[in-house]
């Protein structure tokens, strides 16, 4: 029995540059209402947000902004431009301060640590957009694991993927160095 293969374009699928991606918004073709992101030139549409993803957001953003990073600043679901994607993390921790980024999103070697809440998008957050980090050589990568109730935290990217992997109950403080300074977290603390 043959199968035959069909490729994107002949299912009516459509990959873009960042550059057309960014093209689209300026001219309007894509707005805030189109709810999507670019993950590796495919448009990719966002899931809606439950009350414990919205809790566990805000709780991870309000850590990263009561440490005091004096050289960076905390950026909650805006664009990181990689190469060939412009995902929209939950939580971005990126160097410089916020009027850095009046022309243009931060890029791979502004952002030191991304995290992504994750619920109903646990697998694509493990698999996808795992892979799009750590091909970006973005140095640390958590998800806020709902579901299980716990952090996963991945880092030292190598040839387009994490070496190190670690995994924190709710119970469990971990560790990690940000900014060449050592910080823990009660994972707790994280979630709703």
């Amino acid at each position: 029995m043959m199968t035959h293969t069909s490729s994107a374009s002949e299912l009516g699928l459509w990959r873009f540059a960042v550059q057309q991606y960014h093209d689209m918004i300026a001219k309007g073709v894509l707005s805030n209402e189109d709810n999507v992101e670019l993950l590796e030139g495919w448009l990719v549409a966002k899931m809606s947000k439950n009350p414990p993803h919205s809790v566990a957001n805000a709780l991870t953003r309000a850590y990263f902004e009561n440490l005091g990073l004096s050289s960076c600043y905390v950026r909650s679901q805006e664009p990181i431009t990689l190469t060939d994607s412009e995902p929209e993390p939950d939580v971005a921790v990126v160097r410089g301060g916020l009027r850095d980024y009046a022309v243009h999103h931060p890029n791979a070697n502004d952002v030191l640590l991304v995290a992504e809440i994750s619920d109903s998008t646990l697998e694509r957050d493990r698999t996808w957009k795992q892979g799009i980090y750590a091909k970006a050589d973005i140095g640390m990568y958590w998800i806020v694991n709902l579901p299980a109730q716990q952090l996963e935290v991945y880092s030292l990217p190598v040839n387009g993927a994490y070496t190190v992997s670690e995994v924190f109950s709710s119970v469990q403080t971990a560790k990690f160095s940000l900014a060449d300074t050592l910080f823990t977290v009660l994972v707790q603390d994280l979630l709703p």
